[in-house]
């Protein structure tokens, strides 16, 4: 991840911070997203949002659901803001998603979209579990005690 973020094409379009807090990522997988002209103009400008938005696989396809790309205004010929986006992926991923989202409470959350070092834009699926309250409290309180872990290191140097 590091060798990517150095190159100059790499550019996080839209994150989704929130899925990390509200759902356990196990699994993920990088996607390619089927767009029109417009809406990779409007990508470029970083006019998206992914927060609301899932993964489902129908009918043997993977397809993003409510994801928000604005409007590209010079476009001559624009493009629905919400519509559903095709992503791309093998017959043995698509496989797999499709069975782990058969488990209970398995889901295909968007984490990031982006453009990767060829200019591709490209979506990262992670394969998750909704997390109750206890279990956010339990991932909160680990995160405070790494925190101060770090701090009483810090000190000590």
């Amino acid at each position: 991840m590091a060798k990517d973020t150095q190159n100059k094409n790499y550019k996080v379009i839209s994150e989704n911070r929130r899925a990390r807090h509200d759902y356990a990522i196990q699994d993920d997988l990088e996607c390619g997203i089927v767009l029109t002209g417009s809406e990779v103009k409007s990508l470029r400008q970083r006019s998206a949002n992914i927060a609301e938005s899932y993964a489902s696989v129908e009918n043997g396809e993977l397809w993003l659901v409510n994801s928000y790309i604005a409007p590209y205004e010079p476009a001559m010929f624009g493009h629905e803001d919400r519509r559903r986006r095709k992503l791309l992926a093998n017959k043995k991923e698509l496989a797999k998603l499709w069975n782990e989202t058969q488990r209970k409470g398995m889901t295909l959350v968007p984490l990031v979209l982006y453009f990767n070092h060829r200019g591709t834009a490209k979506v990262k699926i992670g394969i998750a579990k909704g997390k109750r309250a206890p279990d956010k409290r339990a991932t909160e309180a680990k995160r405070d005690w790494q925190r101060q872990k770090r701090r009483l290191l810090k000190q000590e140097h």
